[in-house]
């Protein structure tokens, strides 16, 4: 079942039962995403762009957004399918899936079952990982960075963290 956090701009919701936990959302922002309070979730701690970026990080389609505020909505010219190596199939598109009992949602990316074992199927629930499933296709690349707001000014090198001492 989804879950929606609305703010004043974007909307945000979120849906448990099809969630692999890669942890897009939380390496994003944790301003917006943060597992240690409640609500977990609060779109407005950022700006609609960087909300909307760090929610189509997330593989699965457990997260999702729509916009308020007239911005851009998620897009992607065509359905895409990888195979990712020794894991799911991860498809982006518009994807029409219909869940085992019936019902049918309609998602721009999807992580889906190629082990056989998801008790969420077509979905996987990383039981490829309990089962140690091998088979090739793509490393899935984890962002590592935060997402940075945009400044007014660019950042001088006395002010970038990134600098060495």
């Amino acid at each position: 079942m989804r879950k929606v956090y609305r703010g004043r701009d974007v909307e945000v919701s979120f849906d448990l039962d099809i969630c692999i936990h890669i942890a897009e959302c939380l390496r994003g922002d944790p301003g917006v995403f943060k597992l240690d309070r409640r609500p977990w979730v609060l779109p407005d701690e950022s700006e609609p762009d960087q909300v909307a970026e760090i929610v189509e990080r997330c593989p699965t389609g457990a997260l999702l957004y729509r916009r308020l505020d007239g911005g851009r909505q998620e897009e992607h010219p065509g359905t895409k399918v990888t195979p990712m190596r020794n894991g799911p199939l991860l498809v982006t598109g518009e994807i029409e899936v219909r869940r085992e009992d019936g019902t049918v949602e309609t998602l721009p990316r999807a992580t889906l079952c190629r082990c056989g074992s998801s008790k969420h199927k077509p979905f996987c629930d990383n039981q490829h990982l309990a089962i140690n499933f091998r088979a090739p296709g793509e490393p899935y690349k984890i962002h590592l960075s935060p997402v940075r707001p945009k400044l007014a000014e660019p950042i001088s090198k006395s002010q970038d963290p990134r600098r060495l001492s």
